[in-house]
């Protein structure tokens, strides 16, 4: 057998497991796709965490936390102990040569052991973007969950954000660059090699002429945040915004601050698809804003309809949405859960055409108002993670749009105590089922919540965390999509078979 075939698998095989995207499939006339790969834990996972705020009065905690898995035989990585540790960004080139040599730069929060979340707070302005990666046993579904209130002034609001890996093209439906309102686009970048990044904005008659968002430069180790209105002079209510990066690789976030509505993060949508689930909008709301973009050479035609408690309905005077190619749509559904909580399903009326979406949602009345936001999101897949679970204030969505589902969920070990439990949800065909999660026996500090699907049908799910303060109903909304915990890896044995043939 050829030597340099079997390294060639032997890389192949490393690369999959350790960036958790790489997939192998059957060669023509072998066994089906599920026989000739194997699904395995990845081996290492990178995360990256935006700069809170500037507010003095913010206070922000980063939670991080590993669900218990249990690694294949043949998965010997993934059964080391491993680690994780998230670094500020700025600090964690230069510690790296300021302090001790051979010690490296000091983490901010360190993780050794799956099952129980660990937090970390700072206050103030001061608080840091963070950079991080787990490995081993810490690697797989590894999440890390951004938590800031600021509870008066400028950025006023409970902002929530999932840290984010490093890819190289994002879509966020839903920015602005009113008055009154101020978005960021904040851009991190993890390696050791500056980054190109190009910032498009598109608004409700076509792009918009931005050219100091092309061939921005974010150098390595380094997060920086780009205000939406100074890309152009040309004030949008509704915008959608794509980052892409030519070269090297960022993460990117949207930091949203309105002058009456308050705070929070908007979070990416996902890829565009002709079908999108954006689960979880809360019975309170009073006002839900949709917006959508289709970044292809053809108009979208969409069927509006909301998964309730009780089955699908189709909202009055909203019933279909026409998205011209290239142009942002938006339309004000209102309070179009009535009291009840919903998830939106789009679906295509005739042709299938990619779009992306997200909600604003509002809760709240007059000046005590308090905004969210929730993007088009993925299903749960094998298994999705939210951490910095509140014993009171966190609800739980879970959407089957097309079948019953049924969802294991399981609450884990406390950051300070408490015992993990596991209760099983049944979610009829239609609907939205909004809970209550469980809580860890004993609990003290915050917990996390694993969602493993007992059926194969596609179920989609978000958290809402609420924490009101001065009377005013702050919260904010995660999604929680498959947490890419495992990877598709090519069976050797198949391998060898196919390299004799």
């Amino acid at each position: 057998m050829n030597r340099t075939t079997l390294s060639l698998i032997a890389v192949v095989t490393a690369l999959a497991a350790v960036t958790g995207f790489a997939a192998v499939n059957a060669p023509e006339g072998g066994d089906d796709g599920a026989a000739a790969a194997k699904q395995l834990p990845v081996e290492r996972t990178s995360l990256l965490c935006p700069q809170p705020g500037t507010s003095d009065l913010a206070e922000t905690t980063y939670t991080a936390f590993t669900p218990e898995s249990k690694a294949p035989e043949d998965s010997t990585a993934s059964a080391r102990a491993g680690g994780a540790a998230l670094f500020p960004v700025v600090k964690a080139l230069t510690d790296a040569h300021d302090g001790d040599e051979g010690k490296g730069p000091k983490p901010f929060l360190t993780q050794k052991a799956p099952g129980r979340p660990v937090s970390g707070e700072e206050s103030g302005a001061e608080a840091p973007a963070l950079v991080g990666s787990a490995d081993g046993r810490l690697a797989p579904g590894w999440t890390v969950q951004q938590t800031t209130s600021v509870s008066a002034g400028a950025g006023r609001g409970l902002l929530g954000t999932h840290c984010v890996a490093p890819d190289t093209d994002f879509w966020f439906p839903g920015a602005s660059s009113a008055k009154g309102r101020d978005d960021y686009v904040h851009l991190t970048n993890p390696d050791d090699t500056a980054a190109v990044v190009d910032i498009e904005l598109y608004g409700p008659d076509g792009a918009l002429k931005a050219e100091v968002g092309e061939s921005i430069q974010v150098q390595p180790r380094t997060s920086f945040p780009v205000l939406l209105s100074t890309l152009t002079p040309k004030l949008q209510t509704d915008l959608t915004v794509r980052v892409t990066a030519r070269s090297g690789r960022v993460a990117a976030s949207v930091q949203s601050s309105d002058d009456k509505l308050g705070s929070d993060w908007l979070p990416a949508s996902t890829d565009p698809a002709p079908r999108l689930v954006l689960p979880g909008i809360p019975r309170d709301a009073t006002s839900v804003r949709l917006v959508a973009f289709a970044p292809g050479a053809g108009d979208a035609d969409l069927k509006v309809q909301l998964a309730s408690p009780s089955g699908s309905i189709t909202p009055a005077g909203h019933e279909t949405l026409h998205v011209k190619a290239g142009m942002t749509t938006a339309v004000d559904l209102g309070d179009v859960t009535k009291g009840e909580a919903g998830s939106l399903v789009l679906t295509p009326t005739e042709d299938p055409v990619p779009v992306v979406a997200a909600l604003r949602v509002v809760r709240g009345k007059g000046a005590r108002q308090e905004v969210a936001f929730i993007p088009a999101t993925g299903p749960v897949g094998s298994r999705a993670t939210v951490a910095d679970n509140r014993e009171k204030g966190s609800t739980l969505s879970l959407a089957a749009p097309d079948e019953d589902a049924r969802v294991k969920v399981t609450a884990s070990a406390g950051t300070e105590s408490g015992d993990p439990t596991t209760k099983t949800y049944t979610v009829k065909a239609g609907t939205t089922l909004a809970v209550t999660p469980p809580v860890p026996p004993g609990l003290k500090g915050s917990y996390a919540l694993t969602l493993e699907p007992e059926t194969d049908t596609p179920v989609y799910a978000s958290r809402t965390l609420e924490l009101p303060e001065n009377g005013i109903p702050m919260f904010t909304i995660q999604a929680a999509p498959d947490d890419r915990g495992t990877v598709a890896v090519p069976r050797a044995k198949q391998d060898v078979e196919v390299l004799q043939r």
